[in-house]
């Protein structure tokens, strides 16, 4: 994926004055400030222009990772607003993560289920894990029609895409139950285009080094799980 134009003046006034420091080019302390003033000015003009407030759709991608754990701490953030989560998670299963332990304490702002058995090496059945995806998204469809979730977390969800056992239309058919101010979250490597084009923001994990891959360093509690 690559980055998009950027097509607004404003934006493109904001990328040419920089985000300052020792990236500016000026040496001087007064044509520092001015630049910084200048930067500030079309800031300010930036976030007053910008006043809608809309339901998000996010996917977050790619084979890097960090994809869960940036939906989480959409997570965190949103319940410490005091507004109601749901977080589905499809294929994975058998185990508690760390993170649903330590959310517990939000009670029913949080609804969490986790509806796969684990990866498909593991299953080795193929209609069963077709079966509890189409079960893990009979009950995203409650959760994302439902006005009192603020957010709702479709964890790994792409994955399922992937290899075949959801449809991209009913995924894009379900994003259309919001109410109109609902988020979404949408984890997992593989992101088809057809939801990349339906999303609001992407972001793409890229992979640069792994301690499992170069290290045989094995899953530990608090960084994976």
């Amino acid at each position: 994926m690559s980055n998009p134009p950027v097509a607004d003046p404003l934006d493109q006034a904001a990328a040419e004055l920089g985000p300052g420091g020792d990236l500016a080019p000026e040496r001087d302390a007064e044509a520092y400030r001015r630049r910084m003033q200048r930067r500030r000015e079309v800031q300010q003009q930036r976030v007053g222009e910008r006043s809608l407030e809309k339901g998000l759709v996010l996917v977050f991608t790619g084979d890097g990772k960090g994809k869960t754990t940036a939906a989480l701490g959409l997570v965190l953030r949103t319940l410490g607003h005091g507004e109601g989560v749901a977080v589905v998670q499809f294929i994975k299963g058998g185990w508690q993560p760390g993170e649903a332990r330590a959310l517990q304490l939000f009670g029913d702002d949080l609804a969490w289920h986790a509806l796969g058995e684990g990866f498909t090496w593991e299953t080795q059945d193929r209609d069963r894990d077709r079966q509890l995806v189409q079960e893990a998204w009979q009950r995203s469809l409650q959760y994302l029609a439902d006005p009192v979730r603020k957010l709702v977390v479709l964890d790994e969800v792409n994955v399922a895409l992937k290899l075949g056992y959801l449809e991209l239309d009913q995924v894009l058919e379900g994003l259309d139950l919001r109410p109109e101010l609902t988020h979404v979250a949408l984890t997992g490597r593989g992101a088809p285009q057809g939801l990349v084009d339906r999303a609001d923001l992407v972001t793409e994990m890229k992979l640069v080094r792994h301690p499992f891959r170069e290290q045989g360093v094995k899953a530990q509690a608090g960084i994976e799980f």
